[in-house]
């Protein structure tokens, strides 16, 4: 069985930013932003936070912690992804 290509433009050790509460899973991943600049990758909740509550990780650590984030690896550098809820399907748009 061959294993499927990694499908982010990043690699699978590339980091990512995310929040604490993310990674103990306290809080869901409901907003991913694929930025412009530097294609780097956010994995946040939606909700506001202080920045002493976020974290880097792995980009592959955050695909083992919720794997619903995986469809989103096309996702254009410059747009978002969000959703209401962990259950609920993802919504992309480009960045305003």
């Amino acid at each position: 069985m061959t294993a499927k290509p990694w499908p982010f433009d990043q690699p699978p050790n590339g980091a990512a930013i995310t929040l604490k509460k993310i990674i103990s899973g306290e809080q869901p991943i409901l907003f991913v932003s694929h930025d412009q600049e530097d294609h780097g990758w956010q994995f946040l909740s939606g909700d506001s936070f202080a920045a002493d509550d976020s974290a880097v990780i792995a980009l592959k650590e955050i695909v083992e912690l919720d794997p619903t984030t995986l469809p989103l690896a096309d996702l254009p550098p410059g747009w978002i992804a969000t959703r209401r809820s962990a259950n609920a399907a993802w919504e992309r748009r480009e960045r305003e």
